[in-house]
């Protein structure tokens, strides 16, 4: 009796204290890239402490995949924003990142001073093939509660060819799914209703604290008079920083063009990192020359095995810049690096905070227009494809290191499928297959 009492009515109203101990927590055990992420979310405040309906986190999660930034951040930023206004959205948003960006600023110190071990290559080579498997497992999470129906398995199956054969542009692919979700909203509404089933999902996971009838909170109805205030506050904040960095440096120096140049690098991250990596290679390594090729690989490498958004290797990439060209003038090779990644780092996120406070409440007023959500409930099936496909690119380049031409990484490839059987069939979690992942890799090295 109590089991079910406890499964029908929602749970208590939580803190912003209470929350921020958990947004903490998730900073630290976000692995897996933004799949691994959002379905740690998904586990976490969906079916475990029911925060939130499944319809209401995945109407937020179609947002988020529309906007320039990194999805699964800009997630935890909206959840937070719904539950505790404001500061509610900062404290999640930004306890997301933090962590990452400490643990990467500590990594890219110990690589520059004292450059790479054999234990810390063995871990990097242990902690590769099971990102593979988290992002596999998570492809499968996602794709088993998105894709209710043959036309959403069809969006998400173009997608992937759409991708992975004929290399088309993300944003492209978004806007196709988009638009065949408006159609088909209008013409087989049946199969765009956002979250089909749900109530399947409703007697598994119970009320929700935000449940799909859950009025939406003052703070989040939209007001013209809210979004301009947020817009000025935004641009305001990225004027007054810019300007300091501009009147300690002039518009040439360092810390002012990595600012510049990686607000830029921030509008155009549709489709997570790998979109706009190689921009962002572009940039650092070839015109400004921040950072040599080979260091903009280890980055990559970096960032693909701490916890946080993948996109979080731009802290690596202006650390070495910072590191490299004396960022502060005469200061010591450290602080001009932290300097650097500092403001790298906020410029980088600055967009996705205003984009998710500015967006949100217009959202809010759309969770239950089927008109709204038929575009979204086709993006999140196209999004499955692509998540599909960047499982694909991490296999290839983890289990082909050298090329197709050449023999895989038996030991690699075991290791992968170890780790995803640990977590698809005895649901062990993520952060334990990672630490576990890192040891059996850094042993095997040190032995052969």
């Amino acid at each position: 009796m109590d089991h079910q009492k406890n499964s029908t009515s929602s749970p208590q109203s939580i803190t912003l204290f209470q929350a921020f101990w958990y947004w903490l927590k998730l900073g630290f055990i976000s692995f897996g890239g933004p799949a691994g992420q959002i379905a740690i979310m998904h586990h976490d405040l969906v079916e475990k402490k029911r925060w939130i309906s499944e319809k209401r986190f995945l109407h937020a999660l179609n947002y988020c995949m529309l906007l320039p930034g990194p999805e699964a951040q800009q997630l935890a930023t909206y959840i937070g924003w719904l539950m505790h206004r404001t500061w509610g959205g900062i404290v999640a948003g930004g306890l997301f990142v933090l962590p990452s960006f400490f643990i990467l600023v500590g990594l890219a110190y110990v690589y520059m001073a004292y450059g790479a071990t054999p234990a810390v290559a063995g871990v990097l080579y242990g902690i590769k093939p099971a990102v593979v498997a988290i992002v596999l497992f998570a492809a499968y999470r996602i794709g088993s509660r998105a894709l209710r129906n043959k036309v959403l398995w069809t969006i998400a199956v173009l997608a992937f060819l759409a991708i992975f054969i004929f290399n088309l542009p993300f944003p492209l692919i978004i806007l196709s799914a988009a638009t065949v979700g408006y159609l088909g909203g209008k013409w087989f509404p049946e199969h765009f209703k956002l979250g089909g089933g749900h109530s399947a999902s409703q007697k598994d996971f119970g009320a929700a604290m935000i449940d799909d009838d859950t009025p939406t909170p003052s703070h989040a109805l939209f007001s013209w008079k809210k979004f301009f205030s947020v817009l000025l506050t935004g641009v305001g904040i990225w004027l007054a920083v810019m300007g300091l960095l501009i009147a300690k440096g002039g518009w040439n120096a360092t810390l002012t063009q990595l600012g510049w140049f990686f607000t830029k690098a921030a509008l155009l991250t549709f489709g997570g990192a790998y979109a706009v990596l190689p921009y962002v290679y572009q940039g650092a390594v070839d015109h400004y020359q921040w950072l040599s090729p080979a260091q903009m690989i280890d980055a990559l490498a970096l960032g693909e095995t701490t916890p946080g958004p993948l996109i979080m290797v731009v802290t690596f990439v202006a650390f070495v810049a910072g590191w490299v060209n004396d960022a502060l003038g005469h200061a010591s090779p450290l602080l001009s690096a932290f300097a650097a990644a500092s403001v790298v780092t906020f410029f980088t996120f600055l967009p996705s905070f205003v984009f998710i406070f500015l967006g949100g409440p217009f959202i809010e007023t759309t969770h239950n227009n089927l008109k709204f959500t038929a575009p979204l409930t086709a993006i999140t099936a196209a999004v499955v494809g692509v998540i599909v496909n960047l499982a694909v690119f991490f296999a290839y380049h983890v289990f082909f290191s050298n090329g197709l031409s050449n023999l895989t990484d038996p030991f690699a490839i075991g290791l992968s499928v170890a780790a995803f059987i640990s977590i698809f069939r005895f649901k062990v979690g993520v952060i334990t297959v990672i630490i576990a992942s890192g040891l059996i890799g850094m042993s095997f090295k040190l032995v052969t």
